[in-house]
């Protein structure tokens, strides 16, 4: 099994990556979804959530109202930190759960928005960074996902910088281009990704 992290600052398109190499054969493990799935009602981890920031984050069907949340936790590092520190264990625990599910054959990819910020690439076997220029993901965010331009500006504050990733990544995908010139990196990516675990494969035998 070859572990991989995938990261990238929000709006670099990670998401598209992800989706491209799940249909070249990877086993997506997806920490923002997981994210959700710790915290439905009913679950401990919402519960805790609750106690922390109030009744007021709940919507009237009693789930996380997320837009609510974000616009307190990402103007304020500290109740970030105290969401991150309820949720980040949760989601850590079922990803873990899910790698042990996964064959000793596959390419498993941890998609991990806070990868870098959590200094988590000691845990993977390579990490690969999804890159975009700040202006490119502001623009994204913006234009694509209908975000006002201040919130767009908080939410990649609250991230680590380009230059921090860049540091972390053992193999870098360019997504600066049109979505047309991202297939052929993310093919060329994951042919290293097969080529290391039947490399590693190998060395296990």
């Amino acid at each position: 099994m070859l572990k991989v992290g995938l990261t990238g600052g929000i709006g670099a398109g990670k998401s598209e990556v992800s989706r491209l190499l799940v249909s070249y054969g990877a086993v997506l493990i997806d920490a923002d979804r997981i994210a959700r799935e710790v915290v439905e009602p009913g679950t401990p981890g919402l519960a805790a959530v609750v106690e922390a920031f109030g009744d007021a984050i709940l919507t009237d069907e009693g789930t996380l109202d997320r837009p609510k949340l974000g616009s307190i936790v990402f103007a304020d590092a500290d109740r970030l930190a105290t969401l991150n520190a309820i949720v980040h264990p949760l989601v850590g625990a079922r990803s873990a759960e899910l790698e042990r599910e996964a064959g000793p054959d596959d390419v498993v990819v941890h998609d991990v928005p806070l990868l870098t910020e959590n200094g988590l690439a000691p845990l993977y076997d390579l990490v690969v960074v999804v890159d975009a220029s700040p202006e490119t993901q502001l623009d994204r965010l913006v234009r694509l996902r209908g975000m006002a331009e201040p919130e767009a500006r908080a939410r990649m504050a609250a991230q680590a910088t380009r230059a921090q990733r860049r540091a972390v990544a053992d193999l870098v995908i360019d997504n600066d281009g049109p979505l047309e010139a991202l297939e052929p990196q993310v093919r060329k990516v994951w042919t290293e990704l097969t080529r290391r675990a039947a490399a590693d494969d190998r060395q296990a035998r």
